[in-house]
């Protein structure tokens, strides 16, 4: 199993952008996305921070249904 990377909120918003999520609202630093074509899947919130935690990024990615190679692939 590949590491996460380590990387800025800003970054991660790009990646699941491109993962078929789109923003909804953001309020101070953190973003609220949802998946465009599946409602089903549940919102991630990313906070605009300088450098995302390894345990949110886990989280977010469990969230999301996404392996740590699919991730890596979007970066």
């Amino acid at each position: 199993m590949p590491k996460l990377p380590v990387i800025s909120g800003n970054q991660a918003i790009k990646c699941f952008e491109k993962a078929g999520y789109r923003v909804i609202r953001q309020r101070g630093s953190h973003v609220r996305m949802c998946h465009k074509g599946n409602s089903t899947k549940q919102p991630l919130t990313i906070p605009r921070h300088k450098i995302l935690g390894k345990g949110l990024m886990r989280k977010l990615l469990r969230d999301a249904e996404l392996t740590i190679e699919e991730f890596l692939k979007l970066l």
